[in-house]
């Protein structure tokens, strides 16, 4: 049986949003850190882990008191988080890759707190999961997230990254299978107050 884990990039600066990432609540109060967590369980997997960076320390102690103790996310540091997502994601990888278990990771960004279960469930649908899967969320054909990424594809995407951009380019050139989700929300990322 093939085990995906999911992946939230929350390490960045957030310096359009004013503060850390890590430290964003929404208008009810809730840290966006705990709903990417909440959307990727929800949409069918359980085994999360959080990559932190500016603030880590508060936000994973914020994340904490807000978490389902009986199944609490796997909090990892990313120590060169200013070097941009692509350091949230290397963290994130490397993290993963230690752990034999894992088959593939389905990614997010914390800046999406509207991405809805749904959305995580299409991605992880479909035709099956493995080693060499490779999907992404579009959004009227925009690419967007969640992504699902197999572990074949892990040393590669990881010598591809690079400054502030994420698997994007690696995603498309590999022929990242597109999968509409324009009915379910927008995609856009919120990344200003």
């Amino acid at each position: 049986m093939t085990h995906v884990a999911g992946l939230v990039l929350a390490a960045g600066q957030g310096t359009r949003m004013g503060q850390p990432k890590g430290l964003v609540r929404d208008s009810a109060g809730v840290l966006w850190t705990s709903t990417a967590v909440r959307a990727l369980r929800d949409g069918g997997c359980p085994d999360v882990t959080v990559v932190l960076g500016a603030a880590g320390t508060q936000a994973g102690e914020l994340l904490r008191s807000e978490e389902d103790h009986d199944q609490p996310a796997t909090l990892v540091t990313a120590d060169d988080w200013r070097a941009g997502v692509s350091a949230s994601l290397r963290a994130g990888l490397r993290a993963l890759r230690s752990r034999g278990d894992v088959d593939a990771v389905i990614v997010t960004l914390v800046e999406n707190p509207r991405l809805p279960a749904s959305a995580v469930a299409r991605v992880l649908g479909g035709t099956g999961v493995g080693p060499e899967t490779l999907r992404r969320a579009v959004y009227g054909g925009r690419p967007g997230h969640p992504v699902l990424i197999g572990r074949a594809h892990w040393d590669a995407l990881d010598a591809a990254l690079a400054g502030d951009r994420g698997a994007g380019e690696y995603l498309r050139v590999h022929g990242a299978e597109p999968l509409e989700c324009a009915d379910l929300w927008d995609g856009e990322d919120q990344d200003r107050p």
